[in-house]
């Protein structure tokens, strides 16, 4: 075997182990396991989430039953992408929810969504892209998703008109997604957008939920960035909600809990330092996307304040 053969063997079996790993980086990040997900009463059995799991029940079987219309879109990549959308009156302004990660906006907006229609908005319910009724397999924590999130903004303007004020209300993932679609080229008729515990870029949460795992961040980040290129066809690195929001113009405003041990409070301060104008509220000892059900009345009081004060 002569040495140009034995190095195209050794060149040709570190692509092989490089491409290897990059799949199961996908895999274990941005693969969505549809047929895992998507009913709302499935909760985290532990930790913080445990004494309030039969108030959020309930809160979801509410949800639940007010009926609502199914609506889809096609997305900017081709997919059909599906919405709840629930009508309270004509003329109102409309408040769009966008869940989390793996979640469905039925359990992440059992609150929210409620506050919303009590407030005399209209609603509309995403499914992210790869959740729900949503096609797609790859998630893009936010990439991609502020893309369909602007098909969403498109499609009530075409449907209500270009007069009528949009609210962006985003929990988790679905709270990066409000802040990195706040700094694309908007219709005027979106006024504010409401972020509950978002992460400051895809690049950081996946890097801290690494590192939360005992993986070497470091070593595998080029691995999970080549995994979301070959297999998910797109750039994690392309866009932050840090620096999105320094060209946001409309009213932002950002909850967080103080107990949140998956996003920190602290990613979403770097938001705040981007752009100063941006609100910030924090719930002491309330974890990831509970600041609602650990003080109802304060969380309900502030976006109530919030909204009537821009819109």
């Amino acid at each position: 075997m002569t040495a140009i053969t034995i190095t195209a063997s050794v060149i040709l079996g570190i692509l092989a182990i490089s491409l290897t790993v990059s799949y199961v980086c996908y895999r274990m990040a941005f693969h969505s396991p549809k047929k895992n997900q998507g009913d709302p009463h499935a909760f985290p059995n532990d930790g913080p989430y445990e004494h309030l799991r039969e108030r959020t029940y309930d809160m979801v079987e509410a949800l639940l039953a007010i009926p609502y219309e199914s609506v889809f879109i096609k997305s900017h990549d081709g997919l059909t992408l599906h919405a709840r959308y629930y009508h309270r009156n004509e003329g109102a302004p409309l408040a769009i929810g966008l869940h989390g990660y793996r979640s469905t906006s039925i359990r992440d907006f059992c609150g929210g969504g409620p506050l919303a229609l009590d407030m005399g908005f209209n609603l509309l319910l995403v499914d992210q892209r790869a959740h729900g009724n949503s096609e797609g397999h790859a998630i893009t924590f936010g990439i991609n998703e502020r893309r369909d999130c602007l098909s969403w903004i498109n499609w009530a303007c075409e449907r209500f008109g270009n007069n009528t004020p949009i609210m962006l209300y985003g929990v988790s993932m679905g709270a990066a997604t409000v802040l990195m679609v706040s700094g694309m080229d908007l219709p005027d008729n979106v006024r504010l957008g409401i972020a509950d515990c978002p992460y400051s870029s895809p690049v950081a949460i996946i890097s801290k939920v690494a590192r939360d795992m005992h993986y070497p961040a470091r070593l595998m980040y080029p691995f999970v960035w080549l995994g979301a290129r070959i297999f998910g066809g797109f750039n994690i690195a392309e866009m932050t909600a840090a620096r999105a929001v320094a060209n946001a113009k409309i009213h932002l405003m950002i909850i967080h809990g103080e107990g949140d041990d998956f996003v920190p409070s602290s990613m979403s301060d770097e938001a705040v330092t981007a752009n100063p104008k941006i609100t910030k509220h924090t719930f002491p000892d309330a974890g990831h996307a509970l600041s609602y059900m650990y003080d109802t009345e304060r969380y309900q009081r502030l976006v109530r304040e919030f909204i009537s004060k821009n819109i």
